[in-house]
């Protein structure tokens, strides 16, 4: 099962954009422009996770529909250029799980969201990849229905690159995120655990070596 994330932005080529970050990353997405068209899109549609909502919507602003969302019990994060103090204040006072100022990376929201999922409880319990399943609360990994041991390394990156699919990643990037910014050793190491998990799960496919960059876990399921 994948996370469903409620995209509230009336600029339609940023509502795209982010929608198209977040299915290549494994969530499926829903999307309103206008403040007023949310209670009849939301109530119609099967239960959302978590909103990403922008306070400056036509009709009701991102501000007046927090109430609606407490209602029916969806985490927002507010994604919006309004950057000053006050309004941050105010929004996280209201219930927002976080306040992130536009322009954002990708990368730094995919992790919010992570965190904010995690903390309502709402996160997915499992990632799957194929026939690989990721049993987040049991901290285990499945091929093909059997249990395969990792270690504690090669289960962190599959981990990361399983919750950022088709994002490619540096190597440095991979031993900065996994082993650590005091980690000394080789970007080899990198090298080395991906070579682990291509073998002992069987993604020689998946997982792809991107020319002179890194690697990208692909998967469009």
């Amino acid at each position: 099962m994948k996370n469903r994330i409620l995209v509230l932005e009336d600029e339609r080529a940023i509502s795209d954009l982010i929608c198209m970050n977040l299915q290549a990353a494994g969530y499926l997405t829903g999307a309103v422009y206008d403040g007023d068209a949310v209670e009849k899109y939301v109530n119609e549609e099967p239960p959302f996770d978590l909103a990403l909502v922008d306070v400056m919507l036509p009709g009701k602003d991102g501000f007046t529909l927090m109430d609606f969302m407490k209602q029916r019990e969806i985490p927002v994060i507010y994604l919006t250029a309004k950057s000053d103090i006050t309004s941050k204040v105010y929004g996280l006072r209201m219930g927002a799980e976080d306040y992130m100022v536009k322009p954002f990376e990708i990368m730094e929201l995919l992790v919010r969201m992570e965190k904010v999922l995690e903390r309502s409880g709402k996160r997915c319990k499992e990632i799957r990849i194929g026939d690989v399943t990721i049993d987040l609360a049991g901290h285990k990994v499945y091929a093909g229905g059997t249990i395969v041991g990792l270690k504690p390394m090669e289960y962190d990156l599959l981990l990361f690159l399983a919750q950022n699919k088709n994002v490619a990643f540096s190597r440095d990037q991979l031993l900065d995120r996994i082993w650590g910014s005091d980690f000394f050793g080789e970007t080899r190491t990198v090298d080395v655990h991906i070579a682990q998990l291509r073998k002992k799960l069987n993604l020689e496919q998946t997982i792809r070596t991107i020319p002179k960059l890194g690697y990208r876990l692909e998967d469009n399921t």
